[in-house]
């Protein structure tokens, strides 16, 4: 009985005796912003930009525009 606690008190303590009491070094991380500006050259490129959401927003919006410019020239002017 006597050696199985020398043995558990050994096992035990081990994990202290190999480890190591140094700080480590710390690591900074340095993180810079970059801005960049592209031109777009062409229109073609542009619409690459957009999604196919955008560009569908885009062709209904000009389909309803038109129909309102249609129904305010039947309706005239009032003046």
């Amino acid at each position: 009985m006597r050696r199985l606690s020398i043995l558990a008190v050994a096992l035990m303590t081990s994990p202290v005796l190999f480890t190591s009491c140094r700080q480590e070094a710390e690591k900074e991380t340095i993180v810079k912003e970059v801005e960049v500006e592209k031109q777009v050259k062409s229109p073609e490129e542009a619409d690459e930009r957009e999604g196919i959401l955008e560009r569908t927003a885009k062709k209904v919006d000009n389909e309803v525009n038109k129909e309102i410019d249609e129904e305010i020239e039947k309706i005239g002017d009032d003046n």
